[in-house]
């Protein structure tokens, strides 16, 4: 899945995934002299994914850097690099490599700023891809977010649309603190609006994509499409959905979906993620302590069975949550 993003395209209003991200790269780098991208084969070849092509020309080689294939060493010199006034812009080239950082992100960097006593930060950004969709196998497709918002210190954000990727990578560039940002490969051709003045977008804070009284779904990344589209079968029978973007998961919005709860009465989470012990099952388990009194029916979850991604395309399909599968838990909470 390799594509070239026509940098020429910055003027109008819309804009690929893809494009969304460098456009927000190159202006922290425009706006700060201490911001810089490394990663492997992030300049010349722009990534896996094309999303940095064209930076290094722009910018040269001494802010786009190209790195050997040492995810731990990359990892290091990042914390290393926010430690001592750069903000660094990292790319993992797959999220599942995101194990050969941990000690790195999880031990240094999201310590530091208690460890020293508020006396330092760490300035880092961390970009990855995660989800299926382009059949890459066990080892190239998996969704490890919740791995990352279970340790105090560290931010995790994952966009739905271009115009979000945009707005949130312009404030985890710009947060003292460390930042997973977390982009679903199977997004990177999709196309959005993203306007020419376009503004960040403050973490934390999750965006209502569809209004409806019977039921609230949350859910983030990828799956928001999969969500809309499953709420637009519902709509057809009469149940109307209440959709919540998260857009950011750690911190996530607590009290925006509490106030779906108290509308709704329902609740359902749907990600990409393995269900099991996911994120879908610490919002269910805040909602049952403080939304306890709203529940009409109990909370439900949706993710992917727990087994390794499969490779084959058909078991991939099935193994990711699709709208029928929503369509079907939805109708369940309902009945």
């Amino acid at each position: 899945m390799m594509f070239t993003p026509r940098l020429e395209l910055f003027d109008m209003a819309e804009l690929r995934y893809a494009h969304a991200i460098n456009r927000a790269l190159a202006e922290c780098m425009e706006e700060d002299s201490t911001v810089f991208v490394f990663g492997e084969d992030v300049a010349d070849a722009g990534g896996p994914f094309g999303v940095t092509r064209g930076l290094a020309s722009r910018f040269g080689e001494d802010r786009i850097r190209d790195t050997p294939i040492s995810e731990a060493t990359m990892a290091n010199a990042a914390v290393g690099a926010a430690l001592t006034g750069l903000r660094p812009v990292l790319e993992i080239m797959f999220m599942d490599f995101m194990t050969l950082t941990m000690d790195a992100v999880v031990n240094q960097a999201a310590k530091a700023r208690y460890m020293f006593g508020g006396q330092t930060s760490v300035p880092m950004v961390v970009r990855t891809p995660h989800g299926g969709g382009i059949n890459a196998g066990p080892q190239h497709s998996q969704c490890l977010e919740a791995w990352f918002a279970h340790i105090p210190g560290l931010k995790v954000l994952c966009p739905s649309n271009p115009a979000d990727a945009y707005g949130l990578l312009k404030s985890a560039i710009t947060d003292p603190d460390p930042v997973i940002f977390v982009e679903n490969k199977a997004l990177y051709a999709m196309k959005g609006e993203v306007p020419e003045e376009a503004a960040s977008i403050e973490i934390g804070k999750a965006l209502q994509v569809r209004k409806g009284e019977d039921l609230s779904i949350v859910t983030y990344g990828a799956t928001v499409h999969t969500v809309k589209r499953a709420a637009e079968i519902l709509a057809d029978s009469g149940i109307e959905a209440d959709v919540l973007d998260l857009r950011s998961i750690q911190p996530w919005d607590e009290s925006a979906v509490l106030a779906s709860l108290r509308k709704t009465h329902r609740l359902l989470i749907v990600h990409e993620a393995v269900e099991a012990f996911g994120v879908g099952a610490e919002i269910a388990a805040r909602m049952g302590d403080i939304g306890f009194d709203e529940l009409d029916a109990p909370i439900s979850r949706l993710g992917a069975p727990f087994v390794p991604v499969p490779f084959a395309p058909s078991l991939e399909q099935q193994y990711q949550p699709g709208a029928d599968d929503i369509v079907a838990a939805a109708r369940n909470l309902c009945a």
